[in-house]
């Protein structure tokens, strides 16, 4: 158990099913609690780059951020799972089987064993500008194509993060994100779109105020 919560179902523990040849997002977040902004990232993020599937990852932990306000994992697959109806949208947490806390080790190993899939690492741009934070960010950027999709204030913000300076050559334009899964890594795009101002840090401190 977790926090005195019911541990995950298996199903969500193992790496979702996939066919070679798929083009697959992946959107990586603590998910505390889902919520319309994630499902607006997603639709953007399923109709703009021609995905077949994209999956919520759920994780166990944000290594950058405190445990402290962070709900059972199995508690927030459960609310992903009442949020996401589209099919395409699939809830997963195989992270916490992988027994990996960083993204990029994740992600490598993901790639070992799953190499006929084109995957696409999927940030609200919001993140971007701490990407450089993350262990081995550029191997990351250097694994899978990468798309950032806009979030509120960061439309512009975004040009001045270390990702988009370091990697600045490997900036795909937008009307070419289609074929961003089938680029050779770095490759990675900035999507334009609908914006949500809606966030889990807000969400959980209205909460909290009540």
């Amino acid at each position: 158990m977790e926090g005195g919560a019911e541990r995950p179902a298996r199903r969500y523990l193992s790496v979702p099913r996939t066919e070679r040849g798929m083009t697959v997002g992946l959107f990586g977040g603590s998910f505390n609690p889902p919520h319309a902004g994630h499902l607006l990232v997603s639709e953007i993020a399923l109709r703009t780059l021609g995905l077949d599937r994209l999956w919520w990852m759920v994780t166990p932990g944000n290594p950058l951020k405190s445990r402290r306000e962070l709900k059972p994992l199995a508690d927030r697959i459960a609310e992903s799972e009442r949020l996401a109806r589209d099919p395409r949208i699939v809830v997963t947490a195989f992270e916490k089987s992988f027994g990996e806390a960083y993204t990029a080790r994740v992600l490598a190993r993901l790639k070992a064993i799953r190499p006929g899939v084109r995957f696409v690492w999927i940030m609200g741009a919001d993140n971007l500008k701490s990407f450089h934070h993350w262990q081995d960010w550029q191997r990351i950027a250097r694994t899978y194509p990468i798309a950032v999709i806009d979030r509120p204030g960061s439309t512009l913000s975004y040009l001045s993060s270390k990702m988009a300076q370091r990697f600045d050559e490997a900036r795909v334009d937008e009307s070419d994100a289609r074929a961003l899964a089938r680029m050779r890594p770095p490759a990675w795009t900035f999507i334009h779109g609908p914006r949500s101002s809606l966030s889990s840090t807000a969400i959980r401190a209205a909460g909290s105020a009540r």
